[in-house]
């Protein structure tokens, strides 16, 4: 017998508000943390979707008011992932049978600056042994660092971890932070766009680079104290190899993705209520998603890209995404792809242009990064 895996408890700190709530409120009126922002020095202003620095120590500073630590001892990334799992932690035991993995794809990339060696809390394993250690965890922390689909992948070594029997549950965190090196990054791709990013939309230009911290609890073990539950029915991640930074033009590892994530799951298109896509509205990487989604049969499913809200939060936008997906279906209300307008894709997709009402059932979310790696899940609200 196969043991089921939920979904039951999640939050979310980003420049949209720090909880979920505020996140929705913010996105139901339209709202995007997307503006100008002054990155690197000599150089002009980009857009992006940035936490600001002194809400964030204020909410910081209140939150964890009192509690064995000095604000010194954290970098920024840190303190939003802090802020983002403790509500969790507080709410869910942490056992030795508790898994906790850490999710991001660059991490306190920051603290190199001006630095001739390498500080310890640069590397990942530390990261996530510092964030582990402050909420008391005793099992080896995991962390998933697969460029752009990550917090997707999160989800899916959760279940698959919990299904094998290693854990009884898992918390997840995911989160990456704007610095200097990612922004120059994708500006040397010329990916950067010039305005508020659109995807999807005939005068896409490119993304704008997001931040944000999310946390997730996963468990086999209900009770009846869960305000919701969503069913993990299915995962997969394929790597087409296709190019370091480049997606298939066929959409071929999206497709099988999909393909076997739904095939898991036991449906079909005509089963999937909403879409949350990819979405980062570069030119190569929507109309390599508008051939995968035609090629599994789902241009008529509903379907948005969050990028225009939270810009690309790298390691963090798949769960976040996933968050705000299940909000979705909570409320009955699908969310537009902010700043589309006018279809700049080859292959025709449902993109939800305005709010409006929908029974969501099950949820599809997929993710693409560099390297050729593709991702999906399908989210089952029980």
């Amino acid at each position: 017998m196969t043991t089921d895996i939920y979904i039951t408890d999640y939050n979310c700190v980003t420049p949209l508000g720090f909880d979920v709530q505020s996140n929705w409120n913010a996105l139901l009126e339209g709202k995007s943390g997307i503006t100008p922002h002054k990155i690197i020095e000599n150089n002009g202003a980009f857009y992006a979707s940035m936490v600001d620095t002194g809400s964030l120590e204020k909410e910081f500073d209140s939150v964890f008011n009192g509690i064995h630590h000095d604000s010194s001892d954290f970098t920024r990334l840190e303190k939003m992932f802090l802020l983002s799992l403790k509500p969790l932690a507080e709410r869910h035991a942490i056992t030795e049978e508790t898994a906790f993995i850490l999710s991001t794809t660059k991490g306190n990339i920051s603290l190199l600056k001006s630095q001739d060696t390498l500080p310890e809390g640069v590397y990942l394993s530390s990261l996530a042994r510092k964030i582990a250690d402050f909420f008391g965890f005793t099992t080896k922390p995991v962390v998933i660092s697969n460029a752009c689909v990550s917090g997707v992948m999160a989800i899916a070594v959760a279940k698959n971890m919990i299904r094998a029997g290693r854990y009884k549950d898992a918390f997840i965190v995911a989160g990456d932070e704007i610095s200097e090196f990612v922004i120059s990054g994708f500006n040397s791709f010329q990916a950067i766009a010039a305005g508020p990013c659109k995807p999807y939309d005939k005068d896409r230009n490119g993304i704008n680079i997001g931040e944000a911290a999310a946390a997730m609890y996963v468990t086999s073990e209900l009770n009846r104290n869960e305000k919701f539950r969503f069913k993990v029915s299915g995962d997969s991640a394929i790597n087409d190899a296709n190019h370091i930074s480049g997606p298939s033009r066929t959409g071929d590892g999206l497709f099988a993705s999909i393909r076997n994530a739904m095939a898991e799951a036991g449906v079909s298109a005509e089963d999937i209520s909403f879409i949350s896509a990819h979405g980062t509205a570069t030119l190569y990487n929507d109309e390599m998603e508008s051939i995968a989604f035609n090629r599994m049969e789902l241009k008529h499913i509903p379907l948005n890209s969050m990028k225009g809200y939270y810009g690309h939060c790298l390691g963090a936008s798949g769960l976040l995404e996933s968050i705000i997906s299940m909000e979705s279906s909570i409320h009955g209300t699908l969310i537009p792809s902010k700043n589309f307008k006018e279809t700049g894709i080859s292959q025709p997709l449902n993109i939800i242009t305005e709010n409006r009402p929908a029974e969501i059932r099950y949820i599809l979310k997929t993710a693409s990064g560099f390297g050729g790696c593709n991702a999906a899940v399908v989210l089952e609200k029980a």
